[in-house]
């Protein structure tokens, strides 16, 4: 049963009881169709109540039948009718209206809502606009600005807010369907509302608020659009309207940007099945402790407090302030009404600070998030062993270290899995669950299972430098590097990728996460380097002279506050370090730039993928969208190269570990490019296999460079 009917007095009440959030699937719909039939064939019914059985009103269409053809009755004829009804129509809402489930309250002549009540028009969240009257009802309801602020942003509006705007016409106290039947007692005198127009905005303030979302949404089509679709309701009848933003809908639903945020947003569940740990049960895990009070550590049991996790934090020489971030941390939450003061006061009675490891004797896991050294490491799990009970699972939040190496010398290095986190740890979404060749499958779901009730993407991975994340962005630095060695300009390559639709580029994330750091992962890695590997050292130099970054005020730029400015210190350096490389220097287009930055992390995701680092491809997207801003809305690396040729395209192909760009137009599969381009690379001259990487860049990317013939 989706819908349970039953009269009270004259009012049909339609309960929708579609577990588990009522979403508005074919059945659902065919259900509404059947309980306004009802209503049409029954003289006596006076009102058409419309409410929910479960703590949710309805999370609205479902996702499932996206990628189905459309099945009738579709949810906008449905809502025509029902705001065509004969008598009038309440919804009754308690819990969330979102999406669809929100456009049904607005087909409906009124609206109660309990004070738990929420309204949302997500849909810019998957590239789409709502598609079922919302862009032309809510802005008859509570005008053109408010509601197209409410659709271009997806940003839900609570009940109080609601009431005050008037998309809500009462709060329910009590019961809230015998608050409607009493409402609805009401309106047999006063019938259906009389809506006023919804006014305009004005053009003027229409293209700036639109301008204002599009600078905001990071190459999203979506925001401008619903935006567009409001301001129809100004200037249009009602029908055409409703037309209008119909056929919005349709043409964004076919396109590419609907398509990747969906991928993004079954992301989850996905990522949620590990067919590697399929019926392992997790430790059960209340007390977990955290081994360094650092800035990532104190993050880290920040997010666990706020979990509901009881929190042991150690570290011999500096406990009390990381405590006193945790606490600071807690208040600004609590400040910014973000957590109620019990709570916050429940988190605070959960935190223990101590100073001796012993004091570890009763965690069921305990993450390590001390210095990036080996043997300081290795000598925590020791001591760490000889005091944790038989099953606690031991965690080390390392980013790049060897985790095999790692458990080497410990007595059980079956309890010892990597948890890589993010900074700062509190916020980020992404947990790398990291499986060294000895972790047994009940600590991987142990680490697994935490880290979900955290609240985080769980991606789980096995051992290489830098896991998944690191790697790919290593790759995509280094290229960033080239491309700047070969005479890109340094703003132009950052500026590029915020307009594909990073947060940052890449070399103002290295002058954020602090220039030091890279050059000490370069000097860890300067034994292992293969001669003939292509090596910029402009990082080096910037060091080397004292730019570090944000931190001291320089690094790929000069900074003045918060204002990043290029530096002609940097060009002079960029031009020695050709000049010392034998690289002639010029002009790189944005094409080129965009191409080869996505190529290198395309390439290595797909490394990733046959090395068996990760199994599925949705486990490198769902890494690089939630720890490294990828943009949502090209779906992630892997999904991009798998539905390439919109635009540009740009094919990663590996030849000889020396890795060919080749920018291929109106492409066929990926795996047919590959197949081409290696044949059409065997057959020119095999010199190409030795020469450099810098000059399979130059000669092969862009300088005569041909996609395979067809």
């Amino acid at each position: 049963m989706t819908i349970r009917l039953e009269m009270r007095g004259s009012a049909l009440v339609a309960m929708l009881c579609h577990s588990p959030v009522n979403a508005l699937s074919a059945s659902v719909r065919q259900a509404l169709m059947a309980a306004l039939d009802r209503v049409e064939d029954d003289p006596a019914i006076s009102v058409l109540l419309i409410a929910s059985d479960l703590p949710i009103f309805s999370a609205g269409a479902d996702i499932g039948e996206f990628a189905h053809p459309p099945v009738e009755p579709f949810l906008p004829d449905v809502l025509d009718r029902l705001a065509a009804c004969r008598v009038p129509t309440v919804a009754v809402v308690a819990g969330k209206a979102l999406g669809g489930g929100c456009e049904v309250a607005l087909a409906c002549d009124y609206r109660l809502a309990t004070a738990n009540a929420s309204f949302a028009l997500p849909e810019v969240d998957l590239g789409l606009i709502p598609g079922a009257g919302g862009t032309q009802r809510l802005p008859r309801i509570v005008g053109i600005e408010r509601a197209a602020e409410m659709i271009a942003t997806g940003k839900p509006v609570d009940s109080k807010t609601a009431l005050q705007w008037g998309l809500v016409d009462s709060l329910a106290a009590g019961d809230p369907i015998d608050g409607a039947i009493v409402f609805a007692k009401g309106l047999e005198a006063t019938g259906k509302p009389v809506r006023a127009a919804p006014g305009t905005a004005g053009e003027a303030w229409l293209a700036e608020f639109s301008r204002s979302v599009t600078a905001k949404a990071r190459g999203r089509r979506a925001p401008a659009r619903a935006v567009e679709a409001v301001g129809l309701a100004a200037t249009l009848p009602l029908a055409e309207g409703l037309a209008e933003e119909r056929r919005i809908f349709a043409e964004l639903k076919q396109g590419f940007e609907h398509k990747a945020l969906r991928h993004a947003f079954k992301m989850k569940s996905g990522l949620a099945k590990n067919p590697e740990l399929e019926g392992m049960p997790p430790f059960d895990v209340q007390h977990v402790g955290i081994v360094g009070a650092g800035q990532m550590g104190s993050g880290i049991a920040l997010a666990l407090l706020d979990a509901g996790y009881d929190v042991l934090l150690y570290d011999k020489h500096a406990v009390e302030p990381g405590a006193e971030r945790i606490r600071d941390g807690i208040a600004r939450r609590v400040a910014k009404q973000r957590l109620s003061q019990e709570g916050g006061n429940a988190m605070l009675e959960r935190l223990r600070a101590v100073t001796s490891i012993d004091a570890m004797a009763g965690a069921d896991l305990v993450i390590e998030a001390a210095i990036e050294k080996m043997e300081i490491k290795r000598e925590i799990f020791g001591a760490l062993e000889k005091v944790v009970g038989p099953k606690a699972v031991l965690a080390t939040n390392t980013s790049y270290l060897d985790i095999d190496a790692m458990g080497a010398g410990l007595a059980d290095p079956s309890r010892l899995v990597g948890m890589h986190f993010f900074n700062p740890a509190d916020v980020m979404k992404l947990l790398e669950v990291i499986r060294a060749d000895a972790s047994s499958p009940q600590a991987l779901a142990t680490a697994l299972a935490v880290g979900r009730k955290m609240g985080k993407v769980c991606v789980l991975a096995r051992v290489c430098d830098g896991f998944v994340g690191n790697r790919i962005f290593k790759k995509y630095k280094e290229e960033a590097e080239f491309l700047v060695q070969e005479g890109a300009d340094v703003a132009t390559v950052d500026a590029v990728m915020r307009d594909f639709g990073f947060p940052m580029g890449p070399l103002e994330v290295c002058d954020l996460a602090g220039l030091d750091i890279g050059w000490h992962n370069r000097r860890r890695e300067d034994a292992t380097r293969r001669s003939r590997q292509r090596y910029s050292d402009i990082s080096d130099r910037l060091y080397e002279a004292g730019r570090m970054g944000r931190k001291s005020g320089m690094g790929w730029y000069r900074y003045e506050g918060r204002d990043a400015l290029a530096d002609d210190a940097v060009t002079a350096l960029v031009a020695q370090s050709a000049q010392d490389a034998g690289i002639t220097q010029r002009d790189i287009g944005e094409d080129e730039i965009r191409d080869r930055l996505l190529a290198v992390m395309i390439r290595e995701g797909r490394a990733i993928l046959a090395e068996g680092i990760v199994s599925r491809p949705i486990e490198v997207d769902a890494v690089l969208l939630n720890g490294y801003g990828f943009p949502a809305a090209k779906g992630g690396p892997m999904f991009w190269a798998d539905h390439l040729g919109e635009d540009r395209v740009a094919v990663a192909v590996l030849l000889d570990a020396d890795p060919v760009a080749l920018v291929v137009r109106d492409p066929v599969g990926l795996d047919e490019v590959v197949v081409r381009a290696a044949d059409e690379l065997a057959a020119r001259s095999p010199r190409h296999r030795d020469r450099r990487r810098r000059d399979c860049s130059s000669s092969l990317r862009y300088r005569g460079a041909r996609a395979p013939p067809a």
